[in-house]
């Protein structure tokens, strides 16, 4: 099924820009009529920023879970993605100010909002009604791009805190070009979500989004807005769970429109994920126009080699992926389990060994799958057989990291390293959350849109604070609400947490547990450096990565933004 979002959102007209580098057109007759014309124009003017903000994702995986616990790039067979140590230099938090994404996570994020400053300053001296158009679809319009241009400010100020602001390409006054405080920056977030939740329409219905999965509206600014009060006490030094509670319940309470948890797990993920109820907020994907997530440096590189894409999906429609990512062991070559608490994210899964997710994923047609992970000997369906390592033996993903060659599953090995650069093909487990539906399944192939916010955020959001306040039963009532569906009814007494409303289970839940648990949730989502940073932990040691010191929490400005503008000021701890 095609999904032609962008076709309701321009009124019949479909324009998706594609962001092939990172230069912007600026029109320097702001609100002149030399470029907008008619309705169109306006339309399609307006939408400029979104493919960007879609693309922009593909900076975000180095950052946000390299850097962290549960992702790795391995340096397979000794050389295949060193890439110079940069991914080493990731996961051991050594990065310079002169690895690409250092630079690539200042430069996107601006660029961005550089593009969505000159639309609202176009917009501004625009008169809707000159050129037929509804005052309100014009607000959600342009309220749309604020709230994007949030989204992008949240970014920088979660990844390098330290950051100017930069509201206009007409006005300079409005403007700084060296740094200012991380409070002010919150501030103008917030009062820019607070206005755009009265600007912004609110979902009608349930069914999904719909035809406006990639229109922000009231619960989508008010989402980020739970994102930017969780994480204040990190970014800014001032707690504002209240505040975070407060709309996180608004959300729930279905004050901004009607959202529910999915019944199964996969649901926020599948090829018709716009019918999701579930999903907040999310970037359109279809076979024909962007589908950024399933391209290379996010979830299509996060699979096995040996053709496991046309071997074992039977997808061919991008050919065979490369192998970049990987989650990071829970055991030592031998097969003893490390005694680190943070990453080992499949014992963290095993843990609850009933779960849904822990099943090998598999296509069962008609766009449906199951389970989330790529892990032992993989079945070649197409040509029978397993799939190979490189080397030509049959591939055996374990939940290890080594030169494991040909050996048989649990058999010794004489070479005992492990670490990064310590790697062979089978070292690993792959997560599969988006799905790749064999060719059989034609019109569902990429056209799972990409997920931004789900309302197990706000859930998990929520949780949090009520945690933190000391309340750990309506706590757990709201972790339940989410987890119940990850496991069979039968197991809840020994999988659900302790809480106050059925169904409920044994388990006591504390900031550990909740930090594990927002891990298994949201794995691969492009957020655990955030959650390790809010609870304190990102700095400790894990596998194959020292204690790091506490300036890591945030990244340096490159090289090249510092001899760009010298008026910016590295962070501290980093030396030029």
């Amino acid at each position: 099924m095609k999904k032609y979002i962008i076709n309701a959102i321009l009124s019949g007209i479909i324009l998706l820009t594609a962001c092939t580098d990172l230069k912007e057109e600026v029109y320097s007759e702001v609100g002149s009529n030399n470029f907008i014309q008619s309705k169109a124009d306006i339309i399609s003017f307006a939408l400029r920023a979104y493919d960007h903000a879609y693309w922009s994702i593909r900076m975000i995986p180095e950052v946000q879970e390299n850097m962290a616990d549960q992702w790795v790039t391995y340096t397979r067979n000794e050389s295949l993605w060193y890439n110079g140590g940069k991914h080493v230099r990731s996961h051991q938090h050594t990065w310079t100010w002169d690895d690409d994404y250092v630079d690539d996570n200042w430069n996107t994020p601006w660029a961005g909002i550089v593009q969505i400053n000159n639309i609202i300053d176009v917009m501004s001296e625009i008169n809707p009604g000159q050129y037929d158009m509804d005052q309100a679809e014009f607000d959600g319009l342009l309220w749309g791009n604020r709230t994007l241009r949030a989204w992008f400010y949240i970014r920088l100020l979660d990844m390098y805190r330290n950051i100017p602001l930069y509201k206009s390409v007409k006005d300079d006054s409005q403007n700084t070009n060296t740094q200012v405080a991380p409070q002010e920056v919150f501030n103008f977030i917030e009062s820019e979500l607070l206005a755009a939740i009265e600007a912004l329409p609110q979902k009608s219905g349930t069914g999904g989004n719909g035809l406006k999965q990639q229109q922000w509206n009231k619960a989508g600014a008010a989402a980020l807005l739970v994102r930017l009060y969780l994480n204040a006490e990190k970014w800014t030094g001032t707690a504002q769970y209240d505040k975070c509670t407060t709309y996180a319940q608004h959300i729930i309470n279905g004050t901004y429109g009607t959202y529910n948890i999915d019944d199964e797990w996969d649901e926020p993920f599948k090829w018709n994920n716009n019918t999701s109820d579930e999903i907040i907020y999310a970037f359109a994907s279809d076979v024909n126009y962007s589908h950024y997530q399933y391209t290379s440096d996010v979830y299509w590189w996060a699979l096995s080699c040996g053709a496991v894409s046309t071997g074992y999906f039977l997808f061919s429609k991008e050919g065979d992926p490369n192998f970049r990512y990987a989650l990071t062991p829970g055991m030592d070559v031998d097969g003893v389990e490390y005694s680190y608490s943070l990453g080992k994210p499949v014992k963290k899964f095993q843990k609850y060994p009933s779960d849904y997710r822990l099943k090998l994923y598999n296509n069962l047609g008609n766009g449906e799958r199951e389970g989330m992970f790529l892990f032992g000997y993989i079945p070649n369906k197409k040509d029978g057989g397993r799939i190979k390592q490189n080397d030509g033996n049959d591939l055996y993903l374990r939940d290890q990291a080594g030169f494991f060659n040909a050996a048989a599953p649990g058999a010794p090995i004489a070479d005992k390293r492990s670490g990064v650069e310590y790697a062979d093909d089978n070292s690993g487990w792959r997560m599969v959350k988006y799905p790749f539906y064999p060719d059989s399944d034609a019109d569902k192939i990429y056209a799972a849109d990409y997920a931004e916010i789900r309302l197990a955020e706000i859930y998990y959001s929520l949780a949090e604070c009520k945690l933190r306040g000391g309340d750990a039963l309506d706590a757990g009532d709201l972790l339940n609400t989410v987890r119940k569906r990850n496991y069979p009814a039968s197991d809840y007494a020994t999988v659900l947490y302790q809480g106050t409303q059925a169904p409920m289970g044994n388990v006591p839940l504390d900031m550990e547990e909740l930090l594990d648990e927002w891990g298994r949730e949201f794995i691969g989502e492009m957020r655990r450096r955030t959650d390790l940073c809010r609870f304190g932990r990102f700095t400790e040691a894990w596998w194959d990565k020292p204690q790091s010191e506490s300036f890591r929490e945030i990244l340096p400005i490159s090289r090249t933004v510092l001899s760009a503008n010298p008026q910016l000021k590295q962070n501290p701890g980093y030396d030029e």
